[in-house]
């Protein structure tokens, strides 16, 4: 069972910069997304790659400001996050899709990672 881990996480003020890496233990060609969660929201779909056609997804809320990549070298996915607001305030988790389902529902992907935590203040 591949496994997934996170980090990059930490507290940035708004307007500022993070990029959270996800990395899996194998090599794999499945897509792997980042999804959030807020106290007390339901987990939500941010971005989504698969490397082996370079497809990327975005939720709309992302509206430019998140990129996401990839290194098949070192099993390791990014996402790079600029001009943070409070709202994207939460944890942040990896996870590999493992059947089929759109890009942002959660019951598509396993298994997860462990999560790492963005707090963004004002």
């Amino acid at each position: 069972q591949v496994e997934l881990v996170e980090s990059g996480g930490g507290s940035v003020q708004t307007g500022g910069s993070l990029t959270l890496s996800c990395t899996a233990s194998t090599a794999s060609t499945n897509c792997i997304a980042w999804f959030r969660q807020a106290p007390g929201r339901e987990r939500e779909g941010v971005a989504s790659i698969c490397p082996s056609v370079n497809g990327k997804r975005y939720a709309d809320f992302v509206m430019g400001r998140f990129i996401v990549s990839s290194d098949n070298h070192t099993n390791t996915v990014w996402l790079q996050m600029t001009n943070l607001q409070s709202e994207d305030t939460g944890t942040y988790y990896c996870a590999r899709k493992a059947k089929w389902g759109a890009w942002y529902q959660t019951q598509s992907y396993d298994p997860w990672g462990q999560g790492t935590q963005v707090i963004v203040s004002s």
